[in-house]
């Protein structure tokens, strides 16, 4: 069970040290205003999310955190790059941003739906592709596209695995896809494999051009239609964990 000293040093970046002399010195306490001073104090997983207060002010300890982002254009999924700016810097106000891990990646020129989280056992039980969780896009394309043959292959030899693929008109679309004026067509794609540049590959197959692209499902998890480009909102990890197990 996470210790008291633990989860204050986590939730305010600090060291164990000073967590140390903040309890020494009777500046923690609990909502009551009980005075919290020995860091060995234990909490069930249940009692978690706990708030108490760090010289007078609230402080709400976690040990884990999971959140969904809309994740705007222009923006790389990455800790930190170079050249520019990333998903994970529109995170600065978010719970244990130290330890959050995106779920997978969406491109630079890609909008929708990017989770993360801090658990590192379910980051690799929703990438590994033996997991085969859904995902699905809503796609701006520049022109009619072919439906996949039977037998539907990239010509890097592999196969996608398909949930659903069909046209669909703008008003269905959903308000995070970035489509440009030369837009012709849309559609919405669902697949379970996950490879690189597998959605725009596929139209590329099927006779056509993606211009803009957006991820609004994963596994159960759904992007809010209301929720602005850069923002993010907690999420239950035991929605998309459950389309995982089905999967």
């Amino acid at each position: 069970m996470p210790r008291l000293d633990v989860l204050l040093a986590r939730n305010l970046g600090l060291s164990r040290s000073v967590v140390a002399r903040l309890l020494g010195a009777g500046r923690v306490c609990d909502e009551a205003g009980r005075r919290l001073d020995d860091g060995r104090t234990t909490f069930e997983p249940a009692a978690l999310p706990y708030a108490l207060r760090l010289d007078g002010q609230v402080v709400v300890l976690r040990a884990r955190m999971d959140l969904l982002q809309h994740k705007p254009l222009d923006h790389v999924t990455a800790l930190r790059d170079v050249r520019h700016a990333t998903a994970y810097d529109l995170l600065a106000d978010a719970p244990l941003r130290a330890d959050l891990r995106a779920v997978g990646r969406l491109d630079i020129d890609s909008t929708g739906l990017l989770l993360w989280t801090t658990d590192g056992a379910l980051l690799h039980r929703l990438t590994h592709p033996r997991q085969g969780v859904p995902r699905t896009y809503h796609v701006a394309l520049g022109g009619p596209w072919s439906p996949p043959p039977a037998d539907f292959a990239l010509t890097d030899g592999h196969v996608p695995t398909f949930v659903a693929l069909e046209a669909r008109a703008a008003e269905q679309m959903h308000p995070g896809l970035v489509a440009p004026p030369n837009t012709r067509t849309y559609a919405t794609i669902t697949l379970t494999s996950g490879r690189f540049h597998e959605v725009r590959r596929i139209f590329a197959e099927l006779d056509t051009l993606v211009l803009g692209l957006c991820r609004v499902r994963y596994g159960a998890v759904a992007l809010p239609p209301e929720l602005a480009a850069g923002a993010w909102l907690p999420f239950d990890p035991a929605a998309v964990v459950a389309a995982a197990d089905v999967g």
